[in-house]
């Protein structure tokens, strides 16, 4: 594909550029497929029916089709946890055990629910809102302060843990591209994942030593004057408020109106924090040991999509065994929550087309060619992160960030003899913090909603913070980039 020149790189640079003007990341996939189709020899209208069977083709590949089935397995276990009384009976453990009986705690116990409810990151917020805003209230703590730490112990705890959707969704991403082993490579990427690991940090160093800056100093002391900190006019603004479509609302199939919004199981008045617990643990215990089989012994060996698939399918049955009464219930649940992650797999299913049809036209080794003449080797990483905090602050989209920009990002890191984890660790950590600081994106709009506070004051008073762990990420991979 030579003969192209820079045109190779257009359906690439197509879907981004449609993604932050329409905020459609399924338009913008769609489009991106069609113009590869058609400058890999079609015509405009045999291009329609080449996307259409490249997007097909999709599931020809044994793995791909087992991560697209995982991620809808994950919608039906998050549903089931919800229905089993999992998550209400952790909810009320947590307060059983008397946490938060200082400002500290009350805070820590925000951050400490965000951590350990990995599954999804809409449900790690209303669960960590829901426990935390009467103590918050108590002492009298600024909704602001809430909405930031739940803010940022969801999506950056999520993108860390390969056992959930967030996980299948990028381990199918860098499985399309062309990596032979992306378990690997994904814990690798997790290690150099600089936003999300500093995100999460300054959050718990923030509670520790109590430090407010900025609008967050403000609402702080608000708070302490007022009581309920802004309660009345956050209420009001969150009435009034319409809801905000953003891209990862279409891309993540957002199962957040499911927790503490539906009517759930009879079961869950009488459930156990197990029911959720064990479910998780399964999740966890099983991958590592379907790695094991699947590899003969050797888990660098194992299938990683394969094991994914076990996990998801052993932590289902255990979920579901808390409900062994209620057998209708459980099978209305668990393929309701398995259709909300439909957008999901859409969107997967066009990320690895369009990634097959870019690895096809060599946009890549283009890239790379482009780059090795006007850029130090050194500031490809920056770069890289620059670009997809941009990309993902413009569409309000991590996933849609991840999308357009892996499959680009993996054939530069072989081109130019990169570390692969690093340059997919700064897609995914500029995703994040892309997703984190954008107004427009669904958990940064859901955040300020659970806490009630007013969503333009959450964004303002998060802001500082998400941009000093950026700041911190950006050095790290500078230097990652200098000495690899």
């Amino acid at each position: 594909m030579q003969e192209l020149g820079a045109f190779v790189l257009l359906p690439s640079l197509l879907a981004i550029v449609l993604a932050i003007w329409t905020r459609k990341v399924f338009v913008a996939l769609i489009a991106g497929i069609w113009l590869g189709c058609y400058l890999l020899g079609g015509n405009p209208v045999s291009a329609i029916a080449d996307s259409i069977d490249r997007i097909v083709k999709v599931l020809a590949s044994a793995g791909d089709a087992r991560v697209v089935l995982f991620t809808l397995c994950v919608g039906g276990l998050i549903a089931l946890i919800e229905v089993n009384g999992g998550v209400r009976a952790f909810v009320r453990w947590l307060e059983a055990k008397r946490w938060g009986q200082t400002r500290r705690q009350a805070q820590g116990l925000a951050w400490l629910s965000g951590v350990l409810i990995f599954i999804e990151s809409n449900i790690t917020v209303l669960v960590a809102a829901t426990t935390a805003k009467p103590l918050f209230d108590r002492f009298k703590i600024s909704r602001a302060k809430l909405a930031y730490i739940i803010d940022s112990t969801s999506a950056p705890i999520c993108i860390l843990i390969p056992f959930n959707a967030w996980g299948a969704f990028n381990l199918g991403l860098l499985s399309g591209a062309g990596v032979e082993d992306p378990l690997t490579v994904f814990f690798q990427a997790v290690l150099l994942n600089f936003y999300a690991i500093f995100a999460v940090l300054l959050a718990a160093l923030v509670i520790a030593l109590d430090i407010n800056w900025g609008p967050m100093k403000a609402s702080e002391q608000r708070a302490q004057e007022a009581g309920v900190p802004d309660l009345e006019d956050s209420q009001s603004s969150i009435n009034e408020r319409k809801p905000v479509e953003s891209a990862e609302s279409n891309a993540q199939g957002s199962l957040s109106d499911t927790l503490l919004m539906e009517s759930v199981n009879e079961s869950s008045a009488s459930s156990t924090p197990l029911a959720m617990l064990l479910p998780v643990l399964t999740l966890i215990l099983v991958m590592p040991l379907g790695l094991w089989i699947t590899g003969d012994g050797d888990l660098r060996q194992g299938s990683g999509s394969t094991s994914v698939l076990w996990a998801v399918l052993a932590a289902s049955t255990v979920a579901a065994s808390f409900m062994w009464r209620q057998q209708k219930s459980m099978a209305d649940a668990y393929f309701s929550g398995a259709g909300k992650m439909v957008p999901v797999a859409l969107v997967l299913m066009l990320a690895l087309a369009l990634g097959a049809i870019s690895r096809e036209l060599q946009a890549g080794d283009y890239l790379a060619q482009l780059l090795q003449g006007s850029m130090p080797t050194a500031l490809v990483l920056p770069v890289v992160f620059l670009l997809a905090s941009a990309v993902a602050f413009a569409i309000g989209s991590s996933w849609g960030t991840f999308s357009l920009l892996i499959p680009l990002a993996v054939p530069l890191a072989i081109s130019m003899d990169l570390p692969l984890a690093a340059l997919v660790a700064a897609v995914l950590s500029g995703g994040v913090f892309g997703d984190h600081a954008s107004p427009i994106s669904d958990t940064t709009v859901i955040s300020s909603m659970a806490a009630e506070v007013d969503h333009i004051e959450h964004v303002r008073t998060q802001l500082p913070y998400a941009l000093l762990a950026a700041g911190v990420a950006l050095i790290g991979f500078l230097f990652v980039g200098m000495f690899s």
